[in-house]
C-alpha cells in the first residue's frame, strides 16, 4: 500500500512539473501595435479637429475680452463711477467665463480621446486574445507598460508581428514616444 501511495505521489509530482514546463508565455508591445493601426492615425486627426474647434471658441472669447478691455481703457476716464464699476465687473465675468470654458474644454478633449481610443484598444486586445488562444499561450505580457521586472527575450515569444498581421497592419511599428 505504501508503495502505491509513493508511486501515485511521484506520478502526481511529475505531472505537475511537466504541466508547469508546458506553459507558453508571450510578450507584446501593445503600444507599438496600437500606434501602427490606421484607426489610431484617424483618431489623432479627429481629436486634433475637435481640439481646434474648441481652441477657436476660446480664441473668440479672448478676442471679445481684449476688445472690451481696450474700449474700457480708452473710455475709462470719461465714464462715471457706476458705469466704470459695471464695465469692470463685465470684464471680470468674461475672464471667469474664459477660465471656465478652458477647464470644460480640457475635460471634453479628455472625454473625446477616451471615446475614440476605447474601440481601438478593444480591437487590439481582441487580436491579442485571438493570437494568444491560437498559439496556446498561458500569458501575454505587455512590455510597453514596463510591468515586468525581468523576462528572457529568448524564451518569451513576441506575438506583435502576428497581432499586426491579424489587424492587417503591413508597415513597421511606429516608434514609441
Amino acid at each position: 500500500m505504501k508503495k502505491v501511495i509513493k508511486l501515485a505521489l511521484v506520478v502526481m509530482c511529475a505531472m505537475c512539473s511537466t504541466s508547469l514546463y508546458a506553459q507558453k508565455f508571450a510578450r507584446i508591445s501593445l503600444q507599438e501595435v496600437i500606434f501602427a493601426m490606421p484607426e489610431f492615425a484617424q483618431m489623432q486627426t479627429d481629436l486634433e479637429a475637435f481640439t481646434k474647434e474648441l481652441g477657436e471658441q476660446l480664441e473668440a472669447i479672448q478676442v471679445e475680452f481684449n476688445n472690451k478691455a481696450a474700449e474700457f481703457q480708452k473710455n475709462r476716464e470719461t465714464l462715471n463711477e457706476s458705469v466704470r464699476n459695471l464695465k469692470e465687473q463685465e470684464l471680470q465675468q468674461l475672464q471667469q467665463r474664459y477660465a471656465d470654458f478652458q477647464q470644460i474644454a480640457q475635460q471634453d478633449v479628455d472625454k473625446k480621446q477616451g471615446e475614440l481610443f476605447q474601440p481601438i484598444h478593444l480591437k487590439a486586445m481582441e487580436a491579442v486574445k485571438k493570437i494568444a488562444t491560437a498559439g496556446g499561450y498561458t500569458a501575454v505580457f505587455d512590455t510597453s507598460v514596463n510591468a515586468l521586472a525581468y523576462f528572457n527575450e529568448n524564451t518569451v515569444i513576441d506575438i506583435a508581428p502576428a497581432v499586426r498581421a491579424e489587424l492587417g497592419i503591413k508597415e513597421e511599428p511606429a516608434a514609441t514616444k
